[in-house]
């Protein structure tokens, strides 16, 4: 999915760990990312490519900016972009690009899949596994994602409440985490991700928002209002938001994660716009209007 994000006035370059990982892939590579340090579809990517140590180049992009190289090879100019190369011998010299991050990550996955040279695929090989992770990347990409906006943009003159926004994004997460806890066997200790001990693309999709979280409680009335341990009301409630809370620490513990990471300070800056939904980023526009994101 990209996103088309308004830039002015934000810092033009990754910072923290993120900075070092930019500064580790700057060299010259024929598998290019086109992206941006603030949007979190260019974080999937990211961490496909960090989960699986694909060799690449990282290029930041402003959206509102764009070099003729970047526009020659994606005219719509969305990020992230991924430049492929087609030629033979995959030297570069002729590269396709590739947009839409959950495209992006599933590309990577099949595409770098030699297990002694990039770790185990983040997709199961059972057909049906397979299949059921994609239903539950639709539910995050159409449900969650546009659940987390919807929150994060409201203002008093919405003709929804900040209350409705809550618990409309709650009821998305608690309907991803009952899936995990459907599928746990009984009496068997659980790994933490979607996939139980193995981490899949499924984390991948919703790990970025995950960590950007911490923003709704920075900026929303109320905050996320996640009740904490023994406050859920209710056993089935307790047992979803431990569960939640389990695959949480471990996603924005994740290494990934942490090093496609900007400091906070940053994000606080890029989504002030958001919270006070003034932003122009084409996903605001679309979740202004009720309509699918971009």
């Amino acid at each position: 999915m990209p996103a088309k994000v308004d830039t002015t006035e934000l810092p033009a370059r990754t910072t923290g760990a993120a900075a070092q990982l930019a500064a580790a892939h700057a060299a010259e590579h024929p598998l290019k990312l086109y992206g941006g340090w603030f949007c979190p579809f260019v974080q999937r990517t990211w961490i496909v490519l960090h989960e699986k140590r694909i060799p690449h180049q990282y290029i930041e992009i402003n959206p509102y900016n764009k070099e003729p190289e970047f526009l020659a090879l994606n005219p719509r100019g969305l990020v992230p972009t991924l430049a492929v190369p087609v030629d033979d011998g995959k030297r570069g010299k002729k590269r396709r690009p590739l947009y839409e991050s959950a495209v992006i990550c599933e590309y990577l996955n099949e595409a770098y899949d030699d297990e002694s040279k990039y770790g185990p695929g983040l997709l199961p090989k059972d057909a049906y596994e397979r299949a059921r992770c994609r239903l539950w990347i639709d539910h995050i990409s159409n449900k969650t994602i546009p659940g987390f906006y919807r929150f994060i943009q409201h203002t008093p003159e919405k003709d929804y409440s900040i209350e409705e926004a809550r618990a409309n994004f709650q009821g998305h997460i608690k309907t991803l985490v009952k899936e995990m806890l459907d599928n746990e066997s009984e009496g068997e200790e659980s790994g933490p991700w979607f996939l139980g001990q193995t981490f899949s693309l499924v984390d991948v999709m919703l790990a970025p928002w995950a960590k950007r979280l911490f923003l709704i409680d920075y900026y929303k009335p109320g905050g996320l209002g996640i009740p904490a341990e023994g406050k859920a009301g209710n056993d089935e409630d307790e047992k979803v938001w431990a569960r939640w809370r389990k695959w949480f620490d471990a996603i924005t513990s994740r290494q990934s994660i942490k090093d496609t990471w900007s400091d906070d300070e940053q994000y606080i800056a890029a989504y002030r716009r958001y919270a006070e939904d003034t932003t122009q980023s084409e996903v605001a526009k679309a979740t202004r209007k009720g309509e699918k994101l971009p």
